[in-house]
């Protein structure tokens, strides 16, 4: 009995042992099959970082050349000097006739605007009758002057007679030209009542009809023409940029579309600036006579400082991170940030100071957000344009 107890418990024994040892391979599989597929997983994932890190990218060189400054401002196209109008009331009077209306075409010495203005002519008349008398009055005088001196060479007369009719005289020439000043002022007042074209021109603006009172002092301008023969643009320039600019400077009328730009010359710098406003007025001509009307707003790029033989690379190669500028240099297969110092600007390049050298190859597509050292591929078009220059 005992025999067969030991018997029954050994082979029990035996057959639980094999259950174990299976177990434990069982787990040692799963380990190293769960250990190799986390293995191809790591593998697999290196290797979508590394492609998705390429980043294309295409490339200018650094080169040397020279440069010329170009400074943005905005306009207006207005009359130059001369070539502008505004007709108003010399005194209140009232307007009898007005020839032309807006848009209207007009040629030198053709009648704008007739007033009536009754003062005028009673002041003309009382200046003209002073004339009379001051001409009556030296006419007296030169004859007592005569008369006075023929006497005193006769020895009848004194002398002090003859410096009394001197002075008469000497007075009374200067009271004629006194009243013929006083008439020809009240003659150029009287001529205002009619007002004629001092060139040819157009009617820019009528604000006025026939028959409508008006006041000397009115800041409204009856009638206004232009001469758009002579015009030119008043820009707003950046005090900054100021000493940048030249007097025979060229300039560019920036236009819409396909149509070329507008050929311009700065005529005029301004010989003082107000400080608050923190712009001045720049004077530009037009090359040739401009279909733009009076008033138009524009834009115009003004050539300034030049600079020979600076390096030089695209605008689009820059990039700002706040008040820092940088480039990123393509070194083999790696994108490198470099820090730059900027000079000039033009409407396609700028000039770099410091920080990169003659013949690198700057990024010029692809850098917004590269990190550095970032694995780049350079696109072979560009590549091979970039190699040639």
């Amino acid at each position: 009995m005992t025999r067969g107890s030991c018997m029954s418990i050994t082979s029990r024994s035996c057959r639980r042992a094999p259950r174990h040892r299976l177990a434990r391979l069982a787990g040692r599989g799963i380990a190293l099959l769960l250990l190799i597929l986390a293995s191809a997983c790591g593998k697999e994932g290196r290797e979508e970082v590394e492609t998705a890190a390429v980043v294309p990218v295409t490339v200018s060189p650094a080169e040397t050349g020279d440069i010329v400054a170009v400074i943005h401002a905005t306009g207006t196209v207005e009359p130059a000097p001369g070539a502008d109008l505004r007709i108003t009331a010399p005194e209140s009077a009232r307007i009898v006739e007005i020839a032309k209306a807006e848009g209207d075409r007009v040629r030198r010495g053709d009648l704008l605007v007739r007033f009536e203005i009754p003062s005028l002519g009673a002041e003309s008349a009382a200046k003209r009758a002073e004339v009379e008398r001051a001409q009556a009055r030296l006419t007296n005088a030169t004859a007592a002057r005569t008369r006075a001196h023929d006497l005193f060479d006769r020895g009848v007369a004194a002398h002090k007679e003859v410096e009394d009719t001197d002075r008469e005289q000497a007075e009374a020439e200067a009271a004629l030209r006194e009243a013929e000043a006083a008439r020809t002022a009240s003659a150029t007042l009287a001529s205002r009542a009619e007002v004629r074209a001092p060139f040819d021109g157009v009617v820019a603006r009528r604000s006025h009809n026939p028959g409508d009172v008006v006041d000397a002092s009115s800041t409204e301008p009856i009638l206004r023409v232009i001469d758009p023969r002579r015009l030119e643009v008043v820009a707003s320039v950046p005090i900054a940029d100021l000493p940048h600019i030249a007097t025979g400077a060229a300039a560019r009328l920036l236009t819409s579309g396909d149509d070329e730009p507008e050929a311009l010359k700065v005529i005029s710098r301004p010989a003082s600036v107000e400080a608050q406003t923190g712009a001045a007025p720049v004077r530009l001509t037009f090359a040739k006579p401009t279909a733009l009307p009076a008033g138009t707003p524009v834009q115009v790029d003004i050539d300034g400082q030049r600079r020979k033989q600076v390096l030089l690379v695209p605008l689009s190669a820059i990039v700002r991170e706040g008040e820092e500028t940088a480039v990123f240099v393509v070194s083999g297969d790696k994108a490198q940030r470099k820090p730059v110092t900027l000079g000039l600007a033009d409407a396609g390049h700028v000039e770099v100071k410091s920080g990169i050298a003659a013949g690198d190859k700057v990024i010029v597509t692809g850098q917004n957000g590269l990190p550095d050292g970032a694995a780049v591929s350079v696109g072979a078009a560009k590549a091979e344009g970039a190699d040639e220059k």
